[in-house]
């Protein structure tokens, strides 16, 4: 029976970044256009907090029964390939984690009025399970860092903003592709330092498919992107350039990635780059909210 302990890092915390960091971008977007709804803020956190937890126990479910993970593997702590808890009752925490998602949801397009988001909802669930799960999961077809970018990038930060100011901004867009670049450059990270389990385990990532060193250039190229956007808003909000003091963030990953690390080596750059999309979304949303 997995302790409680087991199952946090089977929630494997150093992702959740990538639910809060939109939430704060598109929420201090929605300030940019004097907008100020707390509640629906705090509904769409617990809409991306939902969807990024209950994705990581699908794809521990799925893996593990799948066997992915049976190969020997560095990466964060897995509950059903460790044997530690039943398959059934992952899956069953990554039910009740949709759960709570689709009920949030619900609650935040029911309070901003706008029924056509109903769509958002019915997409992002089978976009959570289909990952790994299913027959054909797309996270085993280099797909995985496509759908990140949607769903936790402009998905996130733009329904964030519109369901609280009804409407986008130039700032709002720049922020959601700034935020889907870092959310993208963590799973890059992840599946960088997997590139030989997954491939002898038929578990083709994007990073698989590119190799190690085109996938080490487009994780470079993802963190230049999400400086470019917070640049591209300065002109309209003068304070965002306050972004640019995160850069010192930036230097111990790309360090260790493009310094040619692999294997245990690369553990911290998943932490790493999940604490610059935090600060990054912070940090954006308050300067553009100023």
């Amino acid at each position: 029976m997995a302790t409680l302990k087991q199952w946090i890092a089977g929630a494997r915390p150093q992702t959740l970044p990538a639910a809060l960091a939109p939430v704060a971008a598109g929420t201090g977007a929605a300030l940019a256009l004097h907008a100020s709804q707390p509640f629906r803020a705090m509904l769409a956190l617990f809409v991306t907090l939902g969807l990024q937890i209950g994705v990581n126990y699908a794809n521990d479910y799925s893996d593990g029964i799948r066997g992915t993970d049976d190969e020997r593997r560095i990466g964060p702590f897995r509950l059903t390939g460790s044997g530690s808890a039943r398959p059934r009752t992952v899956l069953t925490a990554a039910m009740i984690s949709f759960a709570v998602a689709v009920v949030a949801g619900v609650l935040l397009i029911l309070s901003c009025g706008e029924l056509w988001l109903f769509l958002i909802i019915l997409a992002s669930l089978p976009a959570a399970w289909f990952y790994t799960g299913g027959r054909r999961p797309y996270g085993y077809r280099a797909l995985g860092e496509v759908f990140v970018f949607i769903f936790f990038g402009l998905v996130a930060v733009l329904g964030t903003t519109y369901s609280q100011a009804g409407r986008l901004s130039f700032a709002a867009v720049c922020a959601a592709v700034g935020i889907g670049s870092l959310a993208s450059a963590i799973l890059i990270a992840n599946n960088l330092r997997d590139i030989a389990s997954d491939g002898s385990s038929g578990k083709i990532t994007l990073a698989v498919r590119l190799g190690d060193a085109k996938t080490r250039r487009l994780y470079l190229l993802l963190l230049i992107t999400a400086l470019l956007m917070a640049v591209a808003t300065i002109p309209g909000h003068p304070w965002t350039a306050l972004t640019l003091v995160l850069l010192p963030l930036f230097r111990a990953p790309l360090t260790l990635v493009m310094g040619g690390k692999g294997g245990v080596e690369l553990l911290p750059v998943l932490r790493q780059t999940g604490r610059i999309e935090l600060f990054y979304g912070l940090v954006l949303g308050a300067t553009l909210a100023w």
